[in-house]
Order: C-alpha cells, then sequence, then structure tokens
C-alpha cells in the first residue's frame, strides 16, 4: 500500500488529482489482486519499487466500449501500475513480462494521465475508445496485439 500511496501523491502531483481520488485502490482492492494471483512486485536489490495487476481473462469493464478492440480474441490487461519513484524503466519491467504471458494485452488510463498515455503510444499500443469503470467514470482504452512473428 505505501507503493500505492506514493503513486496517488505522485499522479495528483502531475495533474491528475482523480484517476485514483479517495480510497482506490484500497486495501481490499490490492487484496483480492493477490488472492487471485493477478498481484505482482517488481523489486530493486530485494525491496519492493512497483506493483501492477496483470490478470488474464474477461475484463468486465471492457464489455462497452465507445469505439471498438481490435480483435475480441482472448487477452490481459494490465491494471494498476504503481512505483514509488525508486527505479526507472518500471512500465517498460512490466510491460515486458506480460508480453511473456499474453500476446494480445489491453489496458486503460484516465485521459488526465498524461505520462501513462505516452508511455502506453510509445509501445505501440492501439487507441481503441473510451470504456467507463465499475464507478461509472470514463478512461481511454487501447489494446496491443503483438503478432506471432514478432515473438
Amino acid at each position: 500500500m505505501a507503493i500505492i500511496d506514493s503513486a496517488k501523491r505522485y499522479m495528483i502531483a502531475e495533474g491528475n488529482p482523480t484517476q485514483w481520488s479517495g480510497k482506490y485502490p484500497d486495501k481490499d482492492v490490492i487484496s483480492r489482486d493477490i488472492s487471485l494471483g493477478h498481484s505482482y512486485i517488481i523489486e530493486e536489490n530485494g525491496r519492493p519499487a512497483a506493483t501492477f495487476c496483470f490478470a488474464t481473462g474477461h475484463e468486465p469493464n471492457y464489455d462497452k466500449i465507445d469505439g471498438s478492440w481490435i480483435n475480441d480474441d482472448d487477452y490481459a490487461t494490465i491494471h494498476r501500475l504503481a512505483s514509488d519513484g525508486s527505479l526507472s524503466g518500471v512500465a517498460d519491467i512490466c510491460l515486458e513480462f506480460c508480453l511473456n504471458s499474453s500476446d494480445n494485452i489491453r489496458i486503460d488510463t484516465h485521459a488526465d494521465n498524461l505520462k501513462m498515455r505516452k508511455w502506453i503510444s510509445s509501445k505501440g499500443f492501439v487507441y481503441c475508445g473510451i470504456i467507463k469503470v465499475s464507478d461509472g467514470s470514463p478512461r481511454l482504452a487501447f489494446q496491443l496485439e503483438r503478432l506471432q512473428n514478432e515473438n
């Protein structure tokens, strides 16, 4: 939770005060990620420096999209990528790990999260449209389909 809290402070300082406002993501959300086996830690010298959720299979928030996904094939989703700021390149480390498990990855972010949007675009994700998360707020949705010959 210390990593999540650090990321919340960073987002606010970077002009994104609403994506992770209030309690979200709280201990219950993170505990659920852990219990489902979807929570991962990136370590530096044996110390946790970042965390992310990587889930394979259906994401209910992605059922309705104002736009369209690249495909309807099986996919995995990256959620709640957070860093304490002590290690650079954590998003790249996360993506490399995820691409070892899936060639079809979806991700979403708040419109105000400019740093994440820039990173998502730089990695070849394609903008697909707008989805709504469980509280009804909109998120920009992206998908990366790595073709088999790109492995």
